[in-house]
């Protein structure tokens, strides 16, 4: 701390000036201790100066409500929320979350250094504590077809960035395992820094050569035992509530019944709509569902705050002790975590406030290069009747490779049972296609076309027939990005995300709005109930997630680490 700034909280803490503000008669969560103790917190300078008896130049009565830091999001993607990065903070501040360890893969496999730049500058003077590790994995792996490549080179000139931390999930495990000299080398280059992970799947051995190469974190644990080993290596365990990928529940049950201790065990986000941040929360719904399934009030709490703060050597910030940022959330009681209000640097945060928005460069408006595409490009001939399919699984990103019966003759012939998936690839004009079946999605009368799909971020589209696949990808050509659904030869409604394709400028009411009757649309098409269509769907093009997948170079086993060929390689399965 600069030492005039010092001086000056130094003598609010010791009393001999009033502090600028006081939070008078709260009950303070303290993160070290575990206890909640009675008093008042001090602050001035933006920071914490002390907890305890004091007088303020402002005071407010906080009439007995809890005061806790103000919660950490571990692992994001502001792309996925769909809004401009200010708009998503403006609105998940509300929630408590006051900081945001971001991972900007998204941007950067779409357009490189000038995405990464994109999301530090629209994260610059927002009302919270945002940071960035550098993607790691652009593309995710050799199989991929973005639109960059980003190298160890390319990452030099960031490192002595004051926002960035570290290195962002490795999702190419066989490259770490296998000793490949470009990751190591990327390795590294961050040596001494948080190297998150992505290590869905893993047998022990490879597990424990992953975690050797010093990555730190996962946030892929879909079960307990899968979260235990890791955290027995000594992985930090980032326990995922999205809208899509919900893990936490299976992992906390687990956590309470075998009595394990919470401090290796963080939350994150990853991928949430801002639609569904708006109606169930950010963090604090994450928190709230814990304490619901028997973690300990201030145990969630500290998983929310400290833990995270420690795990990213973010040492000013996780607690409300002195010296650190006055980043407070104001709570009703331990039980709803309803926040009533939040503090960011001591001041508190207003409503529906945001940062005035920094115009997108127009470079990063004009991402989809894809010419001519017709439904010719979508044939899947059949060798017999036999076939890997992609089946989606119900509140997870997962899928299982099944090897089955499907319908057709010649070629396969979508229905509502089995949809036709394909992956176009829209970067560099190539049009590249793979076509592959899809179980589980159950989409009638039409189909559904993203430019959101991780992480090269290809157009997906998924129906019941070509017509109206065709017709889904030529309007987010048109559009240059966006969720389209085409319902019986007319697109029915259309999201535009014309921002690299992954976000949209029109205002997260728009957004919000528009999103809000697709789903609903998307529902009423087939696709189940407790399945998010659009973000679920994203994931099925990424060949880090098993165990199947399809790309523009065709179908993925994630399994076997090679592409496939869907149908001959399944007609002697014996399934």
């Amino acid at each position: 701390m600069e030492l005039e700034r010092y001086r000056l909280c130094a003598e609010a803490a010791k009393k001999n000036a009033k502090a600028e503000l006081v939070l008078k008669n709260a009950n303070v969560v303290n993160v070290f201790t575990g206890e909640v103790i009675k008093g008042d917190v001090a602050i001035a300078e933006g920071i914490v100066v002390g907890v305890g008896q004091f007088e303020g130049i402002e005071e407010r009565d906080m009439e007995g409500k809890y005061l806790c830091p103000g919660f950490i999001d571990s692992h994001l993607h502001l792309e996925s929320t769909l809004v401009t990065p200010s708009e998503l903070i403006g609105q998940a501040v509300q929630c408590g979350t006051t900081t945001y360890i971001v991972d900007p893969h998204e941007s950067a496999n779409v357009s490189g250094a000038a995405g990464i730049d994109y999301i530090l500058e629209q994260t610059e003077n927002v009302k919270a504590n945002v940071y960035v590790m550098m993607p790691s994995c652009v593309p995710s792996t050799e199989f991929d077809d973005n639109g960059c490549e980003f190298t160890a080179d390319k990452m030099k000139p960031y490192l002595d960035h004051p926002r960035i931390l570290g290195l962002g999930e490795v999702m190419d495990y066989v490259s770490v395992v296998s000793g490949d000299a470009r990751m190591h080398e990327k390795l590294e280059l961050f040596q001494g820094r948080t190297l998150d992970g992505h290590a869905p799947g893993l047998g022990d051995e490879d597990m424990a050569a992953y975690a050797m190469a010093g990555i730190a974190t996962d946030h892929e644990c879909t079960d307990f035992d899968y979260a235990l080993k890791e955290r027995r290596l000594g992985m930090q365990i980032l326990i995922r509530e999205g809208s899509a990928a919900r893990n936490l529940e299976a992992i906390v049950k687990g956590i309470v019944e075998h009595g394990i201790s919470t401090e290796g065990f963080c939350f994150c986000t990853d991928d949430k709509h801002i639609e569904e941040i708006q109606k169930d929360g950010h963090i604090n719904y994450n928190v709230k569902k814990a304490v619901e399934l028997g973690i300990p009030a201030v145990q969630a709490i500290q998983m929310a705050t400290v833990n995270a703060a420690k795990c990213y050597g973010l040492r000013h910030i996780g607690a409300i002790a002195p010296g650190y940022q006055a980043d407070i959330v104001v709570l009703d009681d331990l039980c709803s975590m309803n926040v009533s209000e939040v503090f960011f640097k001591g001041r508190k945060v207003g409503r529906n406030e945001l940062d005035k928005r920094r115009e997108c460069p127009s470079g990063l408006k004009h991402t989809i290069h894809l010419k001519n595409f017709s439904k010719e490009c979508l044939k899947l001939p059949l060798q017999g009747k036999r076939a890997h399919v992609i089946q989606m699984e119900e509140g997870q990103i997962t899928t299982k490779d099944l090897v089955c019966r499907v319908p057709g003759e010649k070629e396969f012939e979508a229905n509502g049972e089995f949809n036709k998936i394909a992956v176009i690839k829209r970067h560099k004009g190539t049009g590249r296609t793979g076509v592959g079946i899809l179980a589980g999605f159950g989409l009638h009368g039409g189909a559904i076309a993203s430019s959101v799909s991780h992480d090269s971020h290809n157009i997906i589209v998924v129906g019941d027939n070509d017509e109206d696949m065709e017709l889904a990808v030529n309007e987010l050509v048109r559009t240059q990005g966006g969720y389209t659904i085409v319902e019986n030869g007319a697109v029915s409604m259309t999201l535009a995300l014309p921002i690299m394709g992954l976000m949209s400028d029109a205002g997260y009411e728009n957004v919000n709005a528009m999103l809000k009757k697709m789903l609903v649309k998307a529902h009423q098409m087939g696709v189940p109930e407790a399945m998010e269509p659009f973000i679920t769907l994203s994931f099925m093009a990424l060949p880090v997630i098993p165990e199947l997948r399809i790309t523009p170079r065709g179908l993925f086993s994630v399994s076997e680490f090679c592409l496939l060929d869907t149908i001959r390689n399944g007609e002697d399965n014996g399934n």
